[in-house]
């Protein structure tokens, strides 16, 4: 190994060591699970987790609980490394489970969920009025066990849990990008983790329909490019969520968003067609005709097939997004419209929706839509799923809805896990409702809008994120501390790797791919890259000059690869806060500052070899020079801050310009160098004027 290498590998582990001694030392006292439970008590010893560690059931039993023993077990071993066999010859180890009586058949809003669970030095228990309250309880064991000088062991706590929203769900989008079946399991064993249970599946859009339907086999035959879930595979998903005490709703978007259901049914339609699937993103002009008898009685059928396989009581119907011009082009929906005294498309829209709602009502579900649905007179039955905000969320609970949020959490969107954290269903316009009124807020849901996800990153752009909100959306309203949260959530980051997510794993082999045959060091360099940059955020990514986003673009360049949120980015930014903050006298920080800064300032350099044999990673280009370029100018102002030699102010401007001009230049690559603004930092502490100036 050459000199060079062995001086920038000792830089990269001298850093991420002093990163992860400084996290130590910002350990919460409170318990490392999330959520975090209602009421705590600990204790003072701890209970041993060895290999004869064992559940015992009493009370109401059923397979489904004895399912999720093993799943527990099996989810212990991987955890621990241990193999568990019950007794051999020495005193077991138990977790005693007691279960009241059974939940409901088909698993309803507002079901109870409440567990408690006493450890002591000598055993535990877990006790539950339904089996609901078991699975939750049993996460939160698994959630406690950590390896100690003795072993792995549970902390003796008292734990008083239940949830604070009802409705605590996870919308995935599989039209745009199909996700397969084995993908959507292993998402709902992290729903499990982090005690979600509302599965919102969105199953038919603009780019394609995604069930079987039998009667109307046209609509997966002709609107899915042959990817969709056979009605077999639904239940088995179904049955599979159930275990883990997750509710699945579907949801069919009407009457736009359905340039899918044209192609193989073009009379649902408003224009003359002929239609395809859309390969685009975007809201289009399709939208089905709601002037025609035909229509409804079309999607009673659909229907009528659809309740029967989705046993959830809820039903999804979409509603958003519709702009109108097939109708206004329409003479014949015009016509209709003028005799019917519809004055314009936001009445006709009410319309249809109002229809649609009737016959998800006839087939004995409760209709869901968003925020669009909600117009004057139409039934309180209905439950509107906010994404336009708080706003509109708390006018539907005055008027007597009940309501779900969504604005805020759409994780699609690339958004930090504090950004994500700080939004409440209960926050904005909602906190001034009544009681009465706050009553019908009934959580809400993260959504997973799949333009830019396939099967290979999905689950890196829902997990870890997701397990924040799933906090907030679970613990008490008071529970808002970010450090604290971001150090939990890290550690089930982990524990979610055990369950089988990739959103760790997933990285090396696309910056493999990327890289082709290049030498390990420069591999490494795209690694780093990979570590330390994010997505541009929000729907930025299609605006980026000549990108022309669609369906059949593939997701194989570093903006696929990234995290939404570096991990590694945020504790740099953190340790200049700190070292800022001491009026740059924090030695050590300064060291770890100097060993990252050094690293990316040699990144370029590394990959621009990779960059001539590589059509993926001259993408990567812009962003590579940027960060390395970055990196120098603030290595320069550590460097004045050492040496006493405060920065001039019009360099300090001058590089604060330059920082905002390498920003831009990374965006080309559609990437974004999220410690900007602690370079930023640094350039001005080091000004005469800044806090790190000599007085």
């Amino acid at each position: 190994m050459n000199q060079a290498l062995m001086k920038w590998m000792y830089l990269v582990f001298s850093s991420l060591l002093i990163f992860v001694m400084s996290a130590l030392a910002q350990t919460p006292t409170e318990l490392n699970v999330m959520p975090l439970p209602e009421k705590v008590q600990l204790g003072t010893g701890s209970l041993k987790i060895d290999n004869t560690f064992s559940l015992a059931f009493t009370g109401y039993r059923e397979a489904r609980l004895d399912r999720a023993g093993q799943r527990f077990l099996t989810n212990l071993s991987h955890q621990t490394g241990l193999v568990f066999h019950g007794n051999a010859g020495t005193t077991p180890t138990e977790l005693q489970i007691n279960t009241d009586h059974e939940s409901k058949p088909v698993q309803e809003l507002g079901e109870d969920e409440s567990y408690t669970l006493d450890v002591s030095s000598t055993g535990a228990k877990l006790h539950a009025d339904n089996p609901l309250g078991v699975l939750r309880g049993l996460q939160t064991f698994l959630q406690l066990v950590a390896i100690s000088r003795e072993g792995f062991v549970v902390p003796e706590v008292s734990i008083q849990d239940k949830p604070r929203y009802q409705w605590r769900g996870l919308m995935i989008d599989v039209s745009r990008h199909f996700i397969p079946l084995n993908i959507l399991k292993r998402n709902l064993d992290g729903m499990e983790a982090v005690k979600l249970n509302v599965f919102h599946w969105h199953l038919s859009d603009n780019e394609g329909f995604r069930v079987e339907v039998k009667k109307l086999p046209k609509l997966q035959g002709m609107g899915s490019d042959g990817l969709f879930y056979t009605q077999d595979e639904i239940r088995d998903l179904i049955s599979y969520a159930r275990d883990r005490g997750i509710r699945v709703v579907p949801e069919f978007d009407m009457p736009g968003h359905s340039t899918s259901w044209f192609v193989g049914y073009p009379e649902l339609a408003s224009g003359p067609g002929p239609y395809q699937l859309e390969r685009k993103w975007g809201v289009f002009d399709p939208a089905m005709n709601p002037t025609d008898d035909k229509t409804y009685k079309f999607l009673n059928e659909f229907i009528a097939e659809m309740a029967k396989l989705f046993p959830d009581q809820y039903f999804h119907i979409g509603g958003d997004e519709v702009n109108g011009k097939e109708w206004d082009s329409n003479p014949k929906i015009q016509e209709f419209m003028k005799s019917h005294n519809i004055k314009n498309n936001v009445e006709l829209q009410a319309y249809f929706s109002q229809h649609v709602q009737e016959l998800v009502v006839k087939h004995g579900k409760t209709p869901v839509g968003w925020d669009e649905i909600l117009v004057p007179g139409v039934s309180k039955n209905i439950v509107i799923h906010s994404w336009r905000g708080p706003d509109a969320l708390a006018a539907a609970a005055k008027e007597g809805y009940r309501v779900i949020l969504s604005n805020g959490y759409y994780i699609d969107l690339g958004w930090s896990a504090a950004r994500h954290y700080a939004v409440d269903p209960l926050g904005g316009a909602a906190a001034n409702l009544t009681p009465e009124e706050k009553a019908r807020v009934l959580g809400g849901e993260a959504t997973m809008w799949s333009e830019y996800v396939n099967w290979e990153n999905i689950d890196s752009r829902v997990w870890p994120r997701m397990a924040a909100i799933a906090e907030r959306f679970w613990s008490p309203g008071t529970v808002t501390d970010v450090p604290s949260m971001y150090f939990r959530m890290e550690s089930e980051s982990t524990r979610l790797e055990w369950l089988g997510l990739t959103h760790r794993s997933y990285q090396r082999p696309m910056v493999e791919r990327m890289a082709g045959p290049a030498a390990a060091a420069q591999v490494d360099a795209l690694l780093a890259i990979a570590e330390t940059l994010e997505p541009v955020k929000d729907y930025n990514r299609e605006s980026t000059p000549g990108e022309e986003p669609t369906q059949l673009k593939p997701l194989n360049r570093m903006v696929d690869a990234v995290h939404p949120e570096s991990e590694l980015s945020r504790e740099f930014s953190v340790a200049v806060d700190q070292f800022v903050g001491s009026g740059c006298k924090d030695a050590s920080k300064a060291t770890a500052i100097r060993a990252q800064l050094s690293r990316w300032a040699a990144i370029d350099s590394q990959v621009q070899p990779v960059v001539q044999n590589s059509a993926l990673v001259q993408n990567v280009a812009p962003a590579s020079a940027a960060l390395s370029q970055a990196a120098v100018l603030a290595l320069d102002a550590l460097d004045r801050v050492s040496q006493g030699l405060p920065m001039p102010d019009s360099l300090v401007k001058l590089q604060s310009d330059a920082l905002t001009t390498f920003e831009n230049q990374a965006h080309k690559s559609q990437l974004t160098i999220p410690v900007i603004a602690a370079l930023q930092k640094l350039i001005v502490a080091s000004g005469s004027g800044g806090s790190c100036s000599a007085k």
